[in-house]
């Protein structure tokens, strides 16, 4: 007889019924093989002695065995174990085993996705440097917590909690596109508007629904690398122009027009990821004018409009498009917390009821609760006055933190001031390797996001993005002492 008393382990401190403990060890037992098909079981009194347990409790391990069809009763004969279960390779017994458990791999063939593979370190609660956030500790969360309550108590509550438009909260699409048509000079109604999870759900939308597999795009040659990942996920050909201090070279793309055809464009012309520069008007002009010779769509994505420091911001792309060739995206995530996933995507209304019907069959909706609640922040001017005092506390630090870079590190660093965004591109000397200057200071209590990211694939800048928005004087300075003893 197998050493039940060894196999079937009893924790009476387990918020588990005993009973419930054996129905789960058994059907393990039975999976690994141990228990084969057919095999007898002890009855119930001399299993309950065995395992020091009350009588009562087998049976009911051994009944809701019998009703999940692990064991079969033979009357006059006893309990066995389902003789109709297909065998299995019997497992060795080790005392103390564990229980069984999701293998680390699979038993198929299986190809990791290398497009997909990136590198992280835990942060482990460690001072931070990020790539570029708004401090979650001045969001509006305590009035965004209350309308979302509020939200869940509306009448009829029903409305809200079924399976509702693709495009999002037809209430915060309404209020958006005022928004944008009064802030950023767009001209579009609800209609327009597809709300998403963040920004980058936007931009996999638009590129997996515009663009073909074997499709020819364009991209500066330092990049967003998510956008990029999105290309070659969708099988495009990606092709990649120089960006100088005046943004994307737009003389560059004209040339690859004049050669083949191109499909979309992806730019970040307010504040280019991850240099920050911002693309002068004439670019502008001159690159809605090549869209609409050569018919390539251009991927607007506009991260960080809302926080443009030294003037007023120019405005986008899409608010000059007159025939419907720019895609305009952005989110709400830099404007309250990067968790709070609200993003959206701005195009002809064709394009956007398509789109939302490719949504559907991978998200179906956005969290209408969510998108109700933010809607209210806007209608009680909550958003817009966090914005402004976003945009003076978030200047100050750009200029706070700029100053200590020339204090403590200008002779080993190059930098432009920004004009906006929450993020100083800063070029390292060779002679400070950024992947040992990252590896040290994580040793000293300092993380620095991955700097690949910002490079081009086929050199190493030694260059990466400094978010400040996110760092206060002290957190600053305690940033920098790090970096100066390194």
């Amino acid at each position: 007889m197998l050493p039940f008393k060894s196999l079937i382990e009893i924790d009476k401190n387990n918020s588990k019924p005993i009973y419930l403990q054996i129905v789960n060890q058994f059907i393990d037992l039975i999976r690994q093989g141990i228990l084969k098909p057919g095999t007898k079981l002890p009855g119930s009194r001399k299993l309950s002695d065995i395992l020091g347990i009350h009588r009562k409790t087998v049976i009911a391990a051994f009944d809701e065995l019998y009703a999940q069809s692990w064991l079969e009763v033979i009357p006059h004969r006893g309990t066995f174990v389902n003789q109709h279960l297909p065998e299995t390779k019997t497992t060795s017994l080790i005392k103390g085993k564990k229980p069984f458990q999701i293998p680390e791999k699979p038993g198929y063939p299986f190809d990791l996705n290398t497009i997909l593979t990136t590198p992280f370190t835990p942060k482990n609660n460690l001072l931070e440097i990020n790539e570029g956030y708004p401090d979650v500790r001045i969001a509006p969360l305590k009035e965004l917590a209350a309308n979302y309550r509020a939200a869940l108590h509306r009448k009829p509550l029903n409305k809200h909690l079924y399976y509702l438009d693709c495009r999002g909260n037809e209430e915060l699409r309404i209020i958006l596109s005022d928004y944008l048509n009064n802030t950023r000079g767009l001209s579009t109604t609800s209609d327009n508007i597809l709300l998403t999870n963040g920004s980058i759900m936007a931009i996999y939308l638009a590129i997996q629904s515009l663009v073909k597999n074997g499709d020819k795009v364009i991209v500066g040659e330092t990049n967003y690398r998510s956008a990029n990942i999105a290309f070659q996920l969708a099988g495009a050909i990606i092709q990649k122009v120089k960006v100088d201090e005046e943004g994307i070279v737009v003389e560059e793309i004209e040339k690859i027009c004049q050669k083949h055809p191109i499909r979309m464009i992806y730019v970040t012309p307010h504040h280019h990821h991850p240099t920050t520069v911002t693309l002068k008007a004439e670019r502008r002009m001159k690159l809605l004018q090549l869209a609409e010779k050569y018919g390539f769509i251009i991927l607007e994505d506009d991260y960080d409009y809302d926080f443009h420091y030294d003037h007023n911001p120019l405005l986008p792309l899409a608010s000059a498009d007159k025939y419907g060739m720019v895609i305009y995206t952005g989110s709400l995530c830099k404007t309250i917390a990067p968790a709070i996933r609200v993003g959206y995507m701005v195009g002809p209304k064709v394009i956007i009821d398509e789109i939302a019907m490719f949504r559907r069959f991978i998200d179906r909706q956005g969290d209408h609760m969510l998108e109700l609640a933010i809607a209210q922040l806007f209608k009680e001017g909550i958003i817009q006055r966090h914005l402004k005092k976003a945009l003076k506390l978030f200047h100050q630090r750009r200029d706070n933190f700029a100053k200590l870079l020339v204090e403590k590190m200008g002779d080993k660093v190059q930098f432009k001031l920004p004009e906006g965004g929450m993020a100083i591109w800063t070029i390292f000397d060779k002679a400070y390797p950024l992947n040992l200057l990252i590896e040290k200071a994580y040793h000293k209590g300092l993380y620095i996001p991955p700097y690949r990211h910002f490079s081009p694939d086929e050199k190493d800048l030694n260059a990466t993005r400094l978010g400040f928005a996110s760092l206060n004087q002290e957190e600053m300075e305690q940033i920098f002492e790090i970096l100066s003893s390194i």
